[in-house]
């Protein structure tokens, strides 16, 4: 708890000087709480990962609008990036009055589709269970994923259900829709010109069905109920191609669904918030200002 405290504290130091002296109010020391209380569904000894777990960081309540954003980072459906695409992500929202709840699903030998959905989805379903212990808006629940993580999130976003009828649990009867996405560097498509092979790999095997691939590739998935979106990526990414984000910017296009897309020239993959790029950093007031535009800061 004590290494928590003082990683937290560094970076809240750091988003001060980053952001000009405009304070990262977060929650120093956040809430981990198992994703599965109970029973973990889909799980085997051969699954590698971690018990999936919420961290739940909530804004000051004098700062807090309601919106929530439930973040999923990247690592190739392998590894995460707790720090740069998680905790450090949930800070920033925390500094303009959003809940950031970093996710840890499960990936990994033993944790193939649908494994990570499952969590993915039972994680929107808690966050809408518990919105009103925590402050939040029912219909202000989005999510964010960086790489893999944004696969994963663009996931949640074109496999959902209004919830489950047939339960016992109350928080299988929510439903698992985001209102929103933001998808950073997003891995979208699972066909072989522009995948990324390792992401691919760890979540649907070696040799998967050709209709899984198809059923995974989320460009192919869109309808006019998929969430409206945000995407930011860069040109240069050589491990993530654009066209990932592009074909999926054009799907949502087709199907009418409120989308903006933010190109940058230049940028390694895995940039997160860019602190040490004036030209990246610039990424994170623009999605605020997409937020704000859609009402979902309003409070």
């Amino acid at each position: 708890m004590k290494k928590i405290l003082w990683e937290h504290l560094f970076l809240n130091i750091i988003l001060y000087i980053v952001f000009a002296g405009v304070p990262a109010v977060w929650a120093v020391d956040p809430v981990v709480e198992d994703l599965w209380p109970g029973k973990i569904p889909l799980h085997n000894a051969d699954q590698t990962a971690e018990k999936p777990t919420l961290t739940i960081y909530l804004p000051e309540k004098e700062n807090n609008t309601g919106a929530a954003v439930v973040i999923f980072p990247g690592g190739g459906y392998w590894n995460l990036a707790m720090d740069h695409e998680g905790h450090q992500i949930a800070g920033w929202l925390n500094s303009f009055g959003v809940t950031g709840i970093i996710v840890k699903y499960r990936r990994g030998t033993g944790s193939e589709h649908p494994v990570p959905l499952t969590d993915a989805q039972r994680a929107i379903r808690t966050v809408r269970f518990r919105a009103k212990n925590w402050g939040i808006q029912p219909d202000k629940i989005g999510v964010m994923g960086f790489s893999a993580g944004g696969h994963l999130a663009s996931t949640t976003g074109t496999h959902f259900d209004p919830g489950q009828t047939e339960t016992n649990d109350p928080v299988d009867s929510m439903s698992c829709r985001p209102d929103f996405m933001i998808l950073v560097y997003p891995v979208i498509t699972m066909d072989d010109e522009f995948t990324h092979s390792g992401s691919k790999r760890n979540l649907l095997g070696e040799n998967p069905d050709p209709q899984l691939v198809t059923l995974m590739s989320n460009e192919k998935q869109i309808t006019s109920d998929t969430p409206p979106t945000f995407l930011i990526l860069s040109n240069s990414d050589s491990a993530v191609p654009a066209e990932n984000s592009v074909l999926f910017y054009i799907s949502l296009r087709k199907a009418g669904v409120p989308a903006e897309m933010h190109i940058f020239e230049n940028g390694k993959h895995g940039f997160g918030l860019a602190f040490d790029d004036p030209y990246l950093s610039e990424w994170p007031k623009l999605c605020q200002n997409w937020l704000t535009a859609h009402d979902f800061l309003k409070k």
